[in-house]
């Protein structure tokens, strides 16, 4: 199958997740924080749904996260090789150690067939399907390929619920960009695969149009306060509560383009990434004073595994990953952290690593790809 982890086996030690114990909903597998592999899922630009190609072995575990609406129709299909593989789902807000609202073991009225969730969604937000293996086989270090197909389907219903952080009405009257770059891509439709109308300046103060969840993610539909101003899409991703100041975030002027340009260098560098003869991965290391960014750019095909690891010698470091297109593959996450995914655009990927730190830092990146 498409998921195993081939030559990175040998380049990569996968970490030993520890599985704890059921709650009285069925079995819910708890693994301690720092060793659970988590990928956000994003849907390719005008799709309602993606497949994905995975493994695990032992005590491993993957959290797949997904943002949905309320009203929506979520679809998973888990095909795995080991038969003692099974995913929970669970609510914006819970995860493993939490009851799930279903388990793909026990069949029920969103379970027609074991290991497929075919339900309405009761909230909007982020949603978590888990992927596992029984204790049973993986006392054994067993490995289970498999191949987890997920979709949101159809439009709101009138449960939409939480606030504007988490859900899609209401909010503030005016949202700010926050991103750990420079600017923020402003699209002509709520996909990333829609041309880029504008850049939006970090800090800049935008009036909120409304939001929805597209591919997975939650788009606002957003004005700039210049006049005459740009109108367009932006990811909620990066917008919090702002204000009607106009003169926020335009220190560094406002602009507009028509290409999918805006990854900041955060006043870094940027580093080419190339692997030696014959190798599937390599490691670098490198240093950045307080608040420095470098940008990390490799080549890679759709449908290959991207990994990616960043050891650092201190706290503060965080890094973002993005697909060729300037749309974000990977939010922001710490150092402890690793990346293990399935590409979906082929081109020029991005690892832009941060010091989010008050001192300088030194660190090692290693990347893969297969």
């Amino acid at each position: 199958m498409a998921g195993s982890k081939g030559p990175l086996n040998n380049l990569f030690a996968a970490a030993t997740l520890a599985l704890a114990a059921v709650t009285l909903g069925g079995y819910s597998p708890a693994v301690a924080q720092d060793g659970v592999r988590t990928e956000q899922v994003r849907f390719a630009a005008g799709t309602s749904g993606t497949t994905i190609n995975d493994s695990i072995t032992g005590y491993e575990s993957v959290l797949y996260r997904i943002g949905a609406k309320a009203g929506q129709r979520m679809k998973v299909r888990l095909e795995p090789s080991n038969t003692a593989t099974y995913f929970n789902v669970y609510v914006p807000g819970r995860g493993p150690g939490d009851e799930a609202l279903v388990n793909s073991q026990f069949m029920g009225p969103m379970v027609p067939d074991m290991n497929i969730f075919d339900g309405v969604l009761p909230v909007s937000g982020e949603y978590t399907v888990s992927v596992y293996m029984m204790r049973s086989a993986a006392r054994r270090d067993e490995v289970s390929d498999y191949m987890v197909a997920i979709s949101i389907e159809g439009e709101t219903g009138d449960t939409v619920q939480a606030d504007y952080a988490d859900g899609l009405q209401g909010g503030p009257d005016f949202y700010q960009v926050a991103t750990s770059g420079s600017t923020l891509n402003l699209r002509s439709e709520p996909t990333s695969g829609a041309r880029v109308v504008a850049r939006l300046n970090n800090g800049q103060n935008v009036r909120n149009l409304g939001c929805g969840m597209e591919e997975g993610r939650r788009w606002c539909r957003v004005a700039t306060l210049a006049d005459p101003g740009d109108e367009g899409w932006a990811a909620g991703d990066f917008l919090v509560e702002g204000t009607n100041d106009p003169s926020a975030g335009m220190f560094a002027g406002s602009v507009s383009s028509g290409t999918d340009a805006g990854i900041s260098d955060g006043g870094g560098q940027s580093v080419v990434v190339r692997f030696p003869a014959g190798a599937s991965g390599t490691e670098l290391t490198g240093s950045l004073l307080p608040q420095q960014s470098r940008r990390y750019i490799l080549g890679a095909r759709e449908n290959q595994f991207l990994y990616f690891r960043l050891a650092a010698n201190g706290p503060g470091m965080t890094y973002v990953i993005y697909n060729p297109d300037g749309s974000v593959l990977l939010d922001e996450m710490g150092a402890a952290q690793e990346y293990r995914g399935q590409l979906w655009q082929s081109g020029d990927h991005v690892v832009e690593v941060y010091n989010t730190a008050n001192g300088a830092q030194s660190y090692n990146v290693i990347f893969g790809i297969e």
